[in-house]
């Protein structure tokens, strides 16, 4: 396996709250591309989307893993909003 490639889309109801949560992230994409795993982001219409690029599994798995932990973070902000 030579690398392995994916993209993750998180779709929200509109675009201000893509922003909020896109704003958000920002911050935390530099910490998150490492030695085996480029990520990179950008807005679609209602939605961010997450490209991964990982020289092996683990390293994927990680990237996924922080991808997964920043929405749990995202819904949760949203239930202390309402």
């Amino acid at each position: 396996m030579e690398k392995i490639i994916s993209r993750i889309e998180i779709e929200f109801k509109d675009e201000e709250i893509r922003d909020i949560s896109y704003n958000s992230f920002i911050p935390e994409l530099s910490q998150l591309s490492r030695k085996r795993t480029s990520l990179n982001i950008e807005k679609g219409k209602n939605s961010i989307i997450f490209n991964v690029t990982a020289t092996d599994i683990t390293a994927f798995r990680a990237a996924v893993s922080d991808i997964i932990n920043f929405g749990k973070i995202l819904e949760k902000s949203k239930k202390l909003l309402k």
